[in-house]
């Protein structure tokens, strides 16, 4: 894997975007500091940048599958740098409006980019790698992370906000470079859709049948039965609606439940992750220390990188989702810890400990999604992935703006800690019931 060049291309283009992105959020934060009193209204502003994401995700689904993922991947990259100039227009004019502005081409341009990579990472390697280098992958976007925001903070202390977004527009138009470089396979993209189409049914069959007998080893023997015959049903079905948008995933997800529960599960992590900035923004404030905001980010990242060398120990061999269980459990008390926000010391433990647990959830979900969702769907369900991310993500930061007006932060991931062990709890149960009933079934 590391003699591949497209494996370094990949990382080394998440590492340098990652370092832009990162000292962009910095100098967000700083700026909706000093311009917006509100918890409230800084949510609504980020809301409308994830929104446009959300409505772009079906249309990007359908480009990434019918096109040149390379060329997806090098257009959002420019799509970024465009993004950057709204800032520096933000920064000149002193005005809100086109940090909104911002905001929206940012997303739109992020709805396309990290499908596309999703989708190009099975192609560049092998399928018994592909765990391994979610990891990796991963642990550049947590070292860019960490590298960022610490850069961003000591260049806070000696200039201007200008500053940081010369950084970021430098940072991504070195990772526009770095993606020319890119050389994924991608056999039939030039002949166009109805030629990618074509390609697609004898795929989807094999793929199908991998993945039906991969999910019945991660699902248990007794639900062989009901994944043949779902994906029985829908093979013929997908291959005919390959060119179609969303809806042709229906089928196929039919015939992966396990893929529909990992779905379901990512629900827990993202209640921490939607509430991380604002936390961030509350807990500096409740501490009266600016600098606590760089180490929360900083002790995350270095927990998420401890993960990704863990991961592939603790996500080989057993039940994944089983794993993925445990892993969402550990978010839930990451939440619950926040109670004692006024300590550094807690809340750099909290904080540490939802980057262990998310840093081996997410490689472990997304090696599950790319082993059993076939190729030809890939940008489509990366982008529907992509599309309730954003969903949730919204539902949430709105929700925390509006309690850490009201409630106040502790009362508020009391809150979201408890509501998290719930979810764990009845996706659990509704786990074994469909599995004992699927049993029972197959015995019939």
């Amino acid at each position: 894997m590391w003699r591949n060049r497209n494996v370094w291309i990949v990382l080394s283009g998440e590492f340098v975007a990652g370092l832009g992105l990162w000292m962009s959020i910095i100098a967000n934060l700083e700026f909706m500091q000093q311009k917006i009193p509100s918890d409230f209204v800084k949510s609504l502003i980020l809301f409308t940048g994830l929104l446009a994401g959300v409505l772009i995700a079906p249309w990007a689904g359908r480009v990434i599958d019918s096109t040149s993922k390379k060329k997806v991947l090098m257009l959002s990259g420019a799509g970024r740098i465009v993004s950057v100039c709204f800032m520096f227009a933000a920064l000149y004019f002193d005005s809100v409006w086109w940090m909104v502005l911002f905001a929206v081409t940012l997303q739109m341009a992020a709805a396309f980019y990290f499908p596309a990579l999703q989708s190009v990472i099975p192609l560049v390697v092998k399928e018994s790698e592909l765990l391994a280098l979610n990891g990796v992958h991963m642990n550049a976007g947590t070292l860019a992370r960490i590298l960022g925001t610490t850069l961003a903070g000591l260049m806070l202390a000696v200039m201007s906000l200008k500053g940081l977004y010369i950084g970021s527009f430098i940072a991504y138009i070195a990772l526009l470079a770095a993606t020319w470089f890119l050389n994924v396979p991608e056999a039939g993209k030039e002949a166009g859709t109805s030629g990618s189409e074509r390609m697609a049914k004898p795929q989807i069959s094999a793929a199908a049948a991998v993945n039906r007998k991969e999910a019945t080893e991660s699902l248990g023997k007794e639900e062989e039965a009901s994944v043949g015959e779902a994906g029985d049903s829908s093979d013929a079905d997908a291959a005919a609606r390959s060119g179609g948008g969303f809806k042709a995933l229906l089928p196929v997800l039919r015939a992966q439940p396990i893929v529909v529960a990992v779905l379901w599960l990512s629900l827990v992590p993202t209640l921490f992750i939607g509430a991380f900035n604002l936390m961030i923004i509350n807990i500096s404030e409740l501490q009266h220390d600016s600098q606590i905001k760089g180490l929360l980010y900083a002790v995350e990242g270095i927990s998420f990188i401890a993960a990704g060398f863990l991961v592939k120990k603790l996500g080989d061999g057993g039940n994944p989702l089983t794993r993925l269980f445990a892993f969402a459990a550990l978010v839930a008390a990451a939440l619950c810890l926040l109670a004692f926000a006024d300590s550094r010391l807690w809340s750099m433990v909290s904080f540490g400990l939802f980057g262990l647990a998310a840093g081996c959830f997410f490689p472990v979900a997304s090696t599950m999604f790319q082993r059993h969702i076939p190729k030809p769907f890939h940008g489509r369900f990366f982008s529907f992935r992509g599309m309730l991310d954003r969903v949730m993500f919204q539902v949430v930061l709105l929700g925390t703006g509006l309690l850490l007006d009201t409630i106040g932060l502790k009362r508020m991931v009391i809150g979201y800690g408890v509501l998290s062990f719930a979810l764990i709890a009845l996706f659990f149960l509704r786990g074994n019931r469909a599995a004992k009933a699927e049993g029972v079934q197959a015995e019939g």
